[in-house]
């Protein structure tokens, strides 16, 4: 970059965060720095150092059940006995793996195998029915492969190839820890590989998963049975739930089911049996001694650019956390979260929509009955803020014997995890849950609940701060909620009402109009350059529509303001987008992630809206200019 400073005109990200990026640092192990990461680290930071107080007993908490949290923490500590015991608590549940030897073995224990984490032909859940958001459905996925998508394993593709090799150099080192012969180590890797790219031939691109909507396919239990058979999916829905079988699936990946003889048969059981016995290895070596699980986590290193692994005390925190999420959530909120903050921003957020329902009010294109139903579900949106005000009554179950090993007791918590989300199918959804915890640095919208929800961890600066002025805060978490109400909006959430039914409630010209305003904003960000590849339109176009909405709505309040700032708004909003990332990382998201990459995010948006160029005088000789017939506004 020239020593010139970057025009503002030209460079909106850049002549923001240009100094920040010359002299941030990536931590070592972390893929990135910058906005919602930093963010994160401080949030760690602190949590760290309370599970450190807590574990010493110089600190108490009223939540009971962040005992168990703590009581995690300090196994993951405990290397001594992990470095000890080495593999052997692992060795167990591979034998076991190992010892499957036909179809109907499988099928004799595949409940089983289900609840202790055993990758089976094909994964299963519970999800919120999308069809009717009050039940549950039991749901039916392709198995996982190894790359991040499916465009990896492509023969033009480099990148999946040298993947592959590291993946495989990883396997190998620790299938040599194994009772398995050196023939069989080379022959459960090969099979594993092999096994891997039959898989790849018929699940869902990260692209089909882009639209998620179209996961909606339901099919008769009996349907779905002879699509998977010689895997006994029936048996396996009897042993889970008894008479109280679902007679009805729901398929997320068709493609996978009906092609499932493809990849699941007689005559290839065996490389599924060396897939499923690899894949337990690698899922079982985190919670092995130092050494195992620092071999486990290479290949997660190379993906993401990650030069190493978090200290020792970073791991048992981040373990502790993510089993324990909703407790350590509460812990965090109720400690850090002010009650100030919180009901500011609950008003922000209903001055959002209110003023959501005045642009969908006159909006250019759709009819007045449309017009009618998309404010219905703005006025029905839920607002999830901060943390959740109880805790649900899993966490209490989620005990176990502390003089266990690390593996088994991780495998007994995630079992009592599966075993909960199981049960969900027997019961009404939920709609008190929070799909995120109160420590995560995120924001989310749930078409299947229509709710937001914003975590306690983002309501801080540069999102939201008491001390900014409004302006920053519009640019900043003003634009954030604005973000998430447009979801409900995008090409996916349009295919929803106002309870999180997939309901066509649009009509035919309308819906129309829309398609055609999204093909624009594919066509404005598609090919777009970037650290040698390109930006998929397709791919990000609904977090695109978001970013654009949520810039619209706030741009609008700001008008409201005796003492609007709009040039401190468009700063923040940059400032928010800061990132700076190892390379192997940026092209994982520029190939995978469904939003744009950070500077895009930061400098596209704004060319849409004439208060942009208003705020910077800019002119069609600044490069941050676009004409006016190719500004997309769309909510």
């Amino acid at each position: 970059m020239s020593e010139e400073k970057v025009r503002i005109q030209d460079d909106l990200y850049e002549a923001v965060n240009g100094e920040w990026l010359k002299t941030a640092v990536i931590p070592e192990d972390r893929p990135r720095t910058g906005g919602f990461s930093d963010l994160d680290q401080d949030v760690e930071k602190i949590m760290m150092a309370d599970f450190k107080a807590l574990a010493a007993g110089e600190k108490h908490s009223d939540i009971p059940e962040m005992r168990y949290a703590v009581a995690l923490y300090k196994k993951v500590l405990d290397t001594q006995r992990r470095n000890r015991e080495g593999i052997a608590p692992a060795l167990p549940l591979l034998e076991r793996i190992r010892g499957v030897r036909t179809a109907e073995e499988l099928n004799a224990q595949a409940a089983e195998l289900l609840l202790l984490g055993v990758d089976l032909p094909l994964r299963l859940g519970v999800e919120a029915d999308m069809a009717d958001a009050e039940k549950n459905s039991f749901i039916v996925l392709g198995p996982e492969i190894i790359l991040p998508d499916t465009t990896y394993y492509a023969e033009d593709n480099p990148a999946g190839k040298q993947l592959l090799t590291v993946y495989a150099g990883m396997a190998a080192k620790l299938l040599a820890y194994t009772p398995l012969s050196e023939e069989e180590q080379k022959q459960y890797l090969e099979d594993t590989l092999a096994y891997d790219a039959l898989i790849a031939k018929k699940v869902k691109s990260q692209l089909e998963w882009s639209e998620y909507y179209k996961c909606h396919n339901p099919m008769p239990a009996d349907e779905a049975a002879g699509f998977a058979a010689p895997f006994d999916l029936k048996k396996l829905l009897r042993d889970l739930y008894g008479d109280a079988a679902p007679e009805t699936l729901v398929v997320y990946e068709p493609r996978a089911l009906k092609e499932m003889k493809g990849y699941f048969c007689e005559e290839n059981f065996s490389l599924y049996v060396h897939w499923a016995y690899v894949k337990a290895l690698l899922r079982a070596a985190p919670y092995l001694s130092e050494e195992l699980a620092a071999l486990g986590k290479t290949y997660s290193r190379a993906l993401t650019g990650v030069a190493a692994d978090p200290v020792l005390e970073k791991q048992a925190y981040q373990t502790a956390s993510r089993m324990y999420s909703e407790p350590v959530g509460v812990h965090y909120g109720r400690t850090y979260f002010g009650e100030e903050a919180k009901k500011d921003v609950v008003e922000l957020v209903k001055k959002i929509i209110e003023t959501y329902k005045l642009r969908m009010a006159r909006n250019s294109f759709l009819a007045e009955a449309t017009k009618e139903q998309a404010i219905k579900k703005l006025s029905t949106i839920e607002i999830k803020m901060g943390y959740p005000d109880e805790i649900k009554e899993i966490w209490s179950r989620m005990v176990f014997d502390e003089n266990e090993s690390f593996l088994p007791i991780m495998m007994k918590l995630s079992a009592v995890r599966t075993r909960d989300m199981l049960d969900k199918l027997l019961k009404p959804v939920d709609r008190t849950e929070w799909l995120m915890p109160g420590h995560m640095v995120n924001a989310c919208y749930n078409p299947s609940a229509n709710d937001i929800t914003f975590p306690a961890a983002i309501l801080q600066k540069p999102f939201y701060a008491l001390s900014q002025s409004v302006s920053e805060n519009l640019g900043g978490i003003g634009a954030v909620i604005g973000h998430e109400i447009s979801h409900a909006f995008d090409n996916n959430g349009a295919n929803f009402d106002e309870h999180g039914n997939l309901k066509n409630w649009w009509t035919e010209e309308d819906f129309a109009a829309f398609k055609a305003l999204t093909q624009d904003m594919i066509r404005q960000f598609d090919g777009i350059e970037f650290h040698g590849g390109k930006v998929s339109g397709e791919l990000t176009v609904s977090e695109n529509i978001a970013d654009n909405g949520g810039m619209g709505v706030t741009l609008e309040i700001m008008h409201t303001l005796p003492d609007a700032d709009f040039p401190a708004y468009f700063r923040n909003w940059a400032r928010v987008w800061c990132m700076k990332a190892k390379e192997e990382f940026i092209q994982l998201l520029l190939a995978n992630d469904v939003h744009s990459p950070a500077p895009l995010r930061a400098n596209m948006p704004p060319r849409n809206f004439p208060e942009w160029y208003e705020a910077f005088g800019v002119t069609e000789t600044d490069q941050m200019y676009i004409a006016p017939d190719k500004r997309i506004s769309i909510w």
